[in-house]
């Protein structure tokens, strides 16, 4: 059934930009599919991507271009089952004619012909290639491995260095007191550092259970409001019907406490402005990577600030250890975020322009949502 081609009048009365045009323009594949899955439409990356041109590539059918156990086709029955947009992020897509590709992939139908699904395939980057999970896991294994190492390797030699300035210092010259207290500051000073990794030693298994992700995020909030963070507004958008998280309350009221912290300081004095947003994302899957299994993370939480963003030269290495643009700060605080929420099996992402910054979490849902009731029922 052909339809005309949708088109936008400037205010002037101008030229018309139609549809097509706008398709033409994106970088990402966009593909539309009849019923049986035969090409109907493909704008110009779409031509790049599956190597031909429109008029060649329409009347195909996907399933000649791709082979029939590719991920893409169980996605596109999916979409036509539950009849909403489904996302799939870290797919392989590979065939002799294409290549290998490693693409985020959206699959939806249109409303006004549910039968006709509109595909859209994004090419990740090379640097883009390596998981966000592997890369935020990847961190925190080895702040992990060096957690463990300095506390084995250098606490001891620390304290004994330490009783020896004590000693010093009992038959020092004042002069050489000065010294000897310098030696036993900076001693602890590197003690209390140690101390602080070793809150990155893996400690076995994480137990976790259902959470009710706005007892915490409240809890957090109160310290906020009454600490570190009272001279700021904050604004809420909360889902009230989000089904419970399956986490560890304590390590996700440090996670978030840690994020709102780092928002609060971002924050101008005046004006400051704090957000949190809660949503349930339908469809949304990750790539296990080295496996064909797919993990859900429909619940996703957001700390939002209005600060002057995150540099540049710190954005891509943000979540790695002893990365900070704060004068005094000591680089572990974000570091230890993306382990806790790697234990979780979440994924955790940041965006960042002048005046809005958002750190994006996505976690698993838990099974059984009736503990997260009770527990709201019986919170203080």
């Amino acid at each position: 059934m052909s339809k005309p081609v949708v088109a936008f009048r400037h205010d002037d009365g101008g030229e018309k930009i139609s549809a097509d045009g706008i398709l033409n323009a994106l970088s990402a594949t966009v593909v539309v599919l009849d019923a049986d899955g035969i090409i109907v439409h493909v704008n110009t990356a779409g031509e790049h991507f599956l190597q031909g041109g429109a008029e060649y590539l329409k009347g195909k059918a996907l399933r000649s271009l791709l082979p029939n156990d590719n991920p893409v086709f169980s996605l596109i029955e999916q979409v036509r089952k539950e009849s909403f947009a489904i996302s799939e992020y870290g797919v392989d897509l590979e065939s002799p004619r294409i290549g290998r590709h490693l693409v985020n992939l959206q699959a939806a139908p249109i409303p006004d012909e549910p039968d006709f699904i509109v595909l859209t395939m994004q090419q990740r980057t090379i640097a883009d290639t390596i998981d966000r999970q592997l890369t935020h896991r990847g961190a925190a294994r080895s702040v992990t491995a060096m957690a463990a190492m300095l506390a084995h390797e250098v606490k001891n030699p620390l304290s004994g260095i330490r009783g020896a300035a004590q000693l010093l210092e009992q038959n020092a010259k004042p002069d050489d007191a000065s010294l000897t207290t310098l030696i036993r500051e900076e001693t602890d000073r590197i003690c209390d550092l140690v101390d602080r990794m070793e809150v990155f030693s893996d400690a076995g298994p994480l137990k976790r259970d259902s959470v009710n992700i706005h007892i915490v995020l409240d809890r957090v909030m109160q310290l906020a409001k009454n600490g570190f963070g009272r001279h700021l507004r904050y604004v809420t958008n909360f889902d009230p019907s989000l089904p419970p998280v399956l986490g560890h309350r304590d390590q996700l009221i440090q996670v978030f406490l840690n994020l709102v912290k780092n928002a609060a300081e971002a924050a101008p004095v005046k004006g400051g402005e704090i957000t949190l947003e809660t949503a349930y994302q339908h469809g949304v899957r990750f790539a296990v990577p080295g496996t064909s299994s797919r993990i859900h993370l429909p619940l996703r939480i957001s700390i939002k600030d209005n600060g002057e963003g995150i540099p540049d030269d710190i954005k891509s290495c943000l979540f790695d250890p002893f990365v900070t643009s704060k004068p005094q700060g000591t680089g572990l605080g974000l570091a230890l975020v993306a382990k806790i929420i790697g234990d979780h099996g979440g994924v955790i992402e940041c965006n960042s322009m002048p005046k809005r910054t958002e750190f994006r979490i996505m976690l698993p849902m838990a099974e059984e949502p009736q503990t997260a009731n009770s527990e709201l029922e019986t919170a203080p």
